[in-house]
């Protein structure tokens, strides 16, 4: 059943972007209404990744699309904003997959990267034709990255990498894995490694039972005495502040998802509360609770709409902090959930059903709120900012 998606703007936020902005959203909308919305409740049940969309995705620019030269598509961060928002319209998981081999793939090469690797990477990862997974968190340490036992050993003109990931996007589908780990020579200093993911000793299994993020692939990565030649290393890489950079990428792209997915909830309630009669055969939006429900959703979704572009105007002017991305991960993901949350109460036991998107968006929204920084540690990074004292 469902409903068509009408557009959610009580603020006339659209008269607060510039045209291209409006473009880049429309076109990443109608991409979404008409290849993802048709199969996703599919894709979902059945755990399946549509991997089918992506040669058309990179045709459109959709990877990498902040990011300027090597076949990107050179947007601006709140033209990318907007694509965002309109990937987790359709799906958490689709966005995070998008996400991934943007900000966490190809912005570390990017960024860290040699011309050689940039050269090699960017214009197949930028249409498609190569995929990657972005190795940080392990089984044993998630919030602190710092304490991660991957271990980089250079022995000639090679460093042998040893170690496990845990919650990898796209891990068993990927050609080339961006691993963090500790380099022996360094004195454990965290750098950034290409590892292709045919290499010997390199296994990834994909993580099946998930109520979560069932449209795309999760997996766990074992490098067992890895061999990779020593122009692997990201040269510009250095400490655990450069992965981190990436996840402030990353962070700041799942702010504008977050809004995607409460828009798809709110629209869906609104527009079946004005449907749904009950009591005197008048609609439920008749109702003074219903009404609440849908005010409360509309103004939360108003202020983080103006949260993200605020930000991503920052992110333009080259002034944007990670403080004020932990913030807006932190607030439009909260938002997001309680969104889908208030809309299935308005729809009562529909709510539950694949017939509407809302069940589906509130799992997928249980992990978007715990990955990236989990609401807890993005307080934690808010609040040292605040008084000055680490609570970690």
């Amino acid at each position: 059943m469902g409903f068509k998606f009408q557009g959610v703007d009580f603020l006339k936020f659209d008269s607060l972007l510039n045209e291209d902005e409006r473009m880049v959203r429309d076109t990443a909308r109608a991409f979404i209404e008409d290849n993802l919305i048709p199969i996703i409740e599919d894709c979902f049940r059945e755990g399946r990744f549509p991997r089918e969309l992506v040669p058309t995705m990179g045709e459109m620019g959709f990877f990498g699309a902040n990011l300027h030269g090597y076949g990107c598509a050179g947007m601006s961060n709140v033209e990318y904003g907007l694509v965002m928002q309109e990937f987790e319209r359709g799906d958490s998981g689709f966005r995070s997959f998008v996400s991934v081999q943007s900000a966490l793939v190809m912005y570390p090469i990017y960024t860290f990267g040699s011309e050689e690797q940039k050269q090699k990477w960017l214009p197949d990862l930028a249409a498609g034709r190569k995929l990657g997974c972005f190795g940080l968190t392990e089984p044993g340490f998630g919030s602190n990255p710092g304490g991660m036992t991957t271990r980089a050993t250079k022995v000639g003109d090679e460093y042998i990498l040893t170690g496990e990931k845990m919650w990898i996007t796209s891990g068993t589908i990927a050609d080339v894995a961006i691993i963090w780990a500790k380099v022996t020579e360094e004195d454990d200093k965290v750098r950034g490694f290409l590892v292709e993911t045919d290499r010997p000793g390199f296994r990834a299994d994909e993580v099946h039972g998930k109520w979560s993020l069932r449209a795309s692939v999760t997996a766990g990565l074992s490098l067992q005495e890895v061999r990779i030649p020593a122009a692997n290393l990201l040269p510009g890489t250095g400490g655990l502040k450069s992965p981190l950079m990436c996840l402030n990428q990353a962070r700041y792209g799942i702010s504008w998802g977050a809004i995607g997915a409460a828009m798809s909830c709110y629209d869906t309630a609104l527009q079946y509360a004005k449907m749904r009669k009950q009591f005197r055969n008048e609609p439920i939006a008749s109702h003074q609770l219903i009404q609440e429900k849908l005010v409360w959703m509309i103004s939360e979704i108003s202020k983080a709409q103006l949260l993200s572009l605020h930000a991503g105007r920052m992110k333009d002017a080259g002034t944007l902090t990670h403080e004020v991305i932990s913030l807006a991960k932190r607030n439009n993901v909260w938002m997001a959930l309680e969104t889908a949350r208030m809309a299935r109460d308005i729809l009562g036991g529909n709510g539950i059903t694949e017939d509407y998107p809302i069940m589906r968006h509130m799992m997928n929204l249980e992990s978007v709120k715990t990955y990236e920084g989990t609401h807890d540690i993005h307080a934690l990074i808010i609040g040292q900012h605040i008084t000055g004292i680490p609570a970690f």
